[in-house]
């Protein structure tokens, strides 16, 4: 079971380190400045990765740096012209959580074209998917994309109402329909490939007598 991804949060004592991606605990500290004395700095912490020791700064709640946040990095058999996209939201998720999820619905709609569909219209290919076998738990997962995007956001376009949590969620459906639909596939079919060419024809024999 793939381990549960906690992303970076204002003073979580632990989450996924931004910088070396393990788990671990994180040590905070605020900013101050000596001037006659020790004065902290209002609203600027440091939270220190007690794996790698390397530390992400945070203002006013916020974490500006690093940039990409703890993101899981794009599944390596997510297309490349979405895995783009997917690279691009990474890079800007802690400055905008909206554009990110802008850019993942695209890349979204993107995979949907590398799996069956035409990529115009999720709820459209979220039908023509189901009727090609498309697995429940993917048909969820575009269902959530959709319902989340209000049934109207296009891919690309700012929804108002996405925040940090959606944007994370989608970067995480990404990977996951990837794995579904294009990995998994990929393995099974290497694994039966790989059988003697007699034992093929014997199952070849076997499906056209049922």
């Amino acid at each position: 079971m793939k381990e549960q991804h906690y992303h970076p949060e204002y003073k979580k004592s632990a989450f996924h380190c931004p910088s070396c991606g393990v788990y671990a605990n994180q040590q905070w500290e605020n900013v101050g400045i000596w001037d006659n004395g020790y004065s902290p700095v209002k609203d600027v912490f440091f939270s220190y990765c007690t794996h790698c020791k390397e530390k992400s700064i945070w203002l006013a709640g916020q974490m500006i740096h690093p940039k990409t946040g703890s993101v899981e990095l794009p599944h390596v058999d997510l297309p490349d012209d979405a895995k783009s996209d997917y690279i691009e939201a990474r890079e800007i998720l802690n400055i905008s959580p909206r554009g990110s999820a802008a850019l993942l619905r695209l890349a979204i709609q993107k995979l949907c074209v590398k799996i069956g569909g035409k990529g115009k219209n999720i709820n459209q290919d979220i039908a023509e998917l189901v009727k090609n076998g498309l697995p429940v738990r993917i048909q969820q997962s575009l269902d959530y994309v959709r319902v989340i995007g209000n049934n109207a956001v296009h891919p690309g376009q700012i929804d108002l109402k996405d925040n940090m949590e959606i944007a994370v969620n989608l970067f995480r459906l990404l990977n996951l329909i990837t794995d579904v639909m294009i990995t998994q596939p990929k393995e099974v079919e290497a694994l039966y490939n790989s059988l003697p060419e007699n034992n093929k024809e014997a199952i070849n024999k076997r499906d056209k007598n049922t």
